[in-house]
């Protein structure tokens, strides 16, 4: 049998249509790393030196990061390397020039932020926005970025998982936050907390984590129940203290509006009208997280954070948050939002710290 020869270049409709889309995606790559040089201006010089940072420091950052030469002029700056580079750049100095305009002291971690946002996926599949109840002191802009109002300080996420995390929060009456250390879980939960304190959304705070040694014995602690305690719990004050005036913090605390106690305390209860954040999670036994779990009471959401990697309980007993994410992940009304070494906003040093210990093949899982 004599086979089919294959068509003449050429001659076939199909191959002419493949050929086109190859030339095309080639052309559309090369259009990516082809070098271009562009200028773009902003209208108040006043900001700039907010923008460009102390002695430049985030063009010289953006440089780094993106491939590019950045030549500022008074009231321009002019973009020099690849099409793309340059695109990200201009995306992310008009961001940061919108920041600075909003009265924002910016920083390394913003221009960071900023980078990653513009340059990550919003609508991954296993990050689909879902649509719920709002808040009236968190708004959605044209961009798409949230922002959380506190008192001292007006937040945003800086990567496409915080944006979805602080989405869920709004929209969900429970989440859960799972991922390493500094990617924000509980410090935009209690941001969130706050916040919606102050709109008078619910009525109290309640911060608890469950009281287990990150490993090594403390002994004897001196002091009353709250000087014992206070140990554990010292990452929840750091976070109010930075959304609050200190004084307001010991003040709602003092008239029970802000609650902070250990795990152990919240059996019994039936928590309405209120914010309830459980940080550390995977350090609660599988009738601890049950026990927390069902507290939930009417008007109120529920956000429970943890590092399923970072479990301090002693061998052979299963962390509670690792069977609760396995039981509930197709419960209707709650959310999960998974974080990556890739939105550590800790210095940069610390999402390389984490993907080392990720890809040990020693390590215990």
């Amino acid at each position: 049998m004599q086979s089919k020869p294959y068509p003449a270049n050429g001659n076939s409709k199909s191959n002419r249509a493949g050929g086109q889309k190859d030339q095309g995606s080639l052309q559309s790559s090369m259009n990516e790393t082809t070098p271009i040089s562009k200028k773009i201006a902003f209208e108040d010089n006043r900001l700039l030196s907010t923008v460009f940072g102390q002695h430049d420091c985030h063009l010289a950052h953006l440089e780094e990061k993106l491939g590019i030469v950045l030549i500022n002029r008074g009231n321009q700056v002019t973009l020099n390397g690849s099409q793309a580079g340059c695109t990200l750049a201009e995306k992310a100095l008009r961001d940061l020039y919108q920041m600075a305009k909003q009265g924002h002291a910016l920083d390394i971690a913003d221009v960071d932020g900023v980078v990653r946002m513009i340059s990550g996926d919003r609508n991954s599949p296993e990050q689909k926005v879902i649509q719920g109840r709002g808040s009236k002191r968190i708004k959605e802009d044209d961009q798409g970025s949230l922002k959380i109002n506190t008192r001292n300080r007006v937040i945003q996420p800086r990567t496409p998982a915080q944006a979805y995390y602080i989405r869920s929060m709004l929209k969900e009456d429970m989440v859960f936050g799972v991922g390493p250390a500094g990617t924000g879980k509980t410090y935009l939960a209690v941001a969130l907390a706050v916040s919606n304190m102050i709109a008078g959304n619910v009525d109290r705070i309640i911060l608890s984590r469950p009281a287990v040694e990150a490993g090594e014995s403390l002994g004897f602690l001196p002091g009353d129940l709250k000087d014992k305690i206070d140990p554990y719990l010292r990452p929840l004050y750091d976070a109010l203290y930075d959304m609050l005036p200190a004084e307001q913090v010991a003040k709602k605390m003092a008239s029970g509006e802000i609650e902070i106690a250990p795990l152990a305390y919240m059996r019994g209860r039936t928590l309405s009208n209120s914010f309830v954040i459980l940080d550390e999670a995977q350090n609660t036994t599988s009738m601890q997280m049950k026990m927390i779990l069902t507290r939930f009471g009417e008007n109120s959401r529920m956000v429970i954070c943890g590092d399923p990697s970072q479990v301090d309980l002693p061998g052979g007993c299963r962390s509670g948050l690792g069977q609760a994410l396995d039981l509930l992940k197709e419960t209707k009304g709650i959310a999960v939002t998974r974080f990556t070494s890739k939105d550590v906003v800790r210095h940069p040093l610390v999402a390389r710290i984490v993907d080392a210990y990720d890809n040990d093949p020693r390590r215990d899982d």
